[in-house]
């Protein structure tokens, strides 16, 4: 494996992670806020249906 590519991958994650926070403290927040309401199953199945599409957009683009 690659190292410099799987931490080239891991630092765009934590460039985009921070792209929110950082444009909008208040809406970031508040959609913090809305995410703790939610329950475990919705989280979960909300995690599940990002990393599918994340799996999908990798093998579009890598295709």
């Amino acid at each position: 494996m690659d190292w410099q590519l799987l931490l080239t991958a891991f630092a765009l994650v934590l460039i985009l992670e921070g792209l929110l926070p950082f444009a909008g403290p208040g809406r970031y927040r508040k959609l913090v806020d809305e995410l703790a309401r939610l329950s475990d199953n919705q989280l979960r199945t909300a995690g599940f249906v990002l990393m599918l599409a994340g799996l999908l957009l990798l093998y579009f683009v890598r295709a």
